[in-house]
């Protein structure tokens, strides 16, 4: 089978630049297209360099018509708006999209979904293999426990991230409002302060922590009479969300149309 052709979205930035030179090292995926955004001074550097790899003669583009033209593929951590732009050339270029954007909005998932009948779209709050199985793990305790256990979600990244609570933060608050039933954008407490009363039961409570250079550490904790469950996961190193971006990838090609998460690339969706 030949090598799956891929684009870098963001391809100027830390996520890209990771991706970019996963891909060179790599096998069954090649690099075809790096973008970046309208006006970037990067727009015409060799992808490879700005990667820290061989030269590689892929120039950075802010074209992504022209880009997929020849492409099966785009990896896109980027920014809210530039990955609702990016999503309907690629339902029109008929690319596996793997979006590992944060801070996304109802109305953008709106958009998002809206082309899954004619496109393949990966979509994940956390491209993590590992921050996937947790949340699978988050889900199936939240069900076998009440609510005399409260659920808190306590997250840490690096001083440069803008959104709060993270992607991966609310992807596992959506976990855990699954395993109770319960709709998570009503029953949500986020940043504390002053006087606040007593912790309403049921509640599924988020802080958020910023500083240093902070890959990503996610705990969710379960504090119930007496006792309390921590799950967690500490990232490393951000290379970790581009080997679940790549696998995410490969694992789409040839599949139907439809909106698919990494737990679905490894096989926990009924878990």
């Amino acid at each position: 089978m030949a090598d799956m052709r891929l684009i870098v979205a963001g391809a100027g930035g830390r996520m890209g630049r990771t991706l970019t030179r996963l891909i060179s090292e790599t096998p069954g995926v090649v690099l075809t297209g790096a973008l970046e955004a309208p006006g970037s001074e990067l727009l015409g550097k060799d992808a490879g360099v700005l990667a820290g790899s061989p030269e590689n003669g892929v120039k950075l583009s802010a074209d992504l018509w022209t880009l997929s033209a020849d492409a099966d593929g785009i990896l896109d951590f980027t920014v809210p708006a530039a990955t609702i732009a990016n999503v309907a050339i690629a339902a029109e270029r008929g690319l596996v999209h793997v979006i590992g954007t944060t801070g996304l909005s109802a109305s953008d998932d709106a958009v998002i979904k809206s082309v899954t009948s004619r496109a393949i779209v990966v979509k994940s709050g956390n491209m993590s293999l590992g921050v996937n199985l947790l949340a699978a793990l988050v889900k199936r305790v939240a069900q076998s426990l009440d609510e005399g256990f409260d659920i808190e979600i306590l997250e840490l990244h690096h001083k440069l991230k803008i959104d709060a609570p993270s992607g991966t933060a609310l992807m596992l608050g959506e976990a855990a409002a699954a395993g109770r039933r319960i709709a998570l954008n009503e029953r949500s407490a986020r940043g504390r302060d002053g006087v606040t009363g007593a912790r309403r039961p049921g509640d599924i409570g988020f802080a958020s922590l910023r500083g240093g250079t902070a890959a990503g550490d996610h705990s969710v904790i379960f504090a119930g009479p007496h006792e309390r469950i921590t799950l967690a996961h500490h990232a490393e190193d951000r290379i970790l969300f581009a080997h679940g971006a790549l696998k995410a990838a490969l694992w789409a090609q040839g599949k139907k149309p439809g909106l698919y998460s990494v737990a679905d690339v490894l096989g926990l969706s009924d878990f």
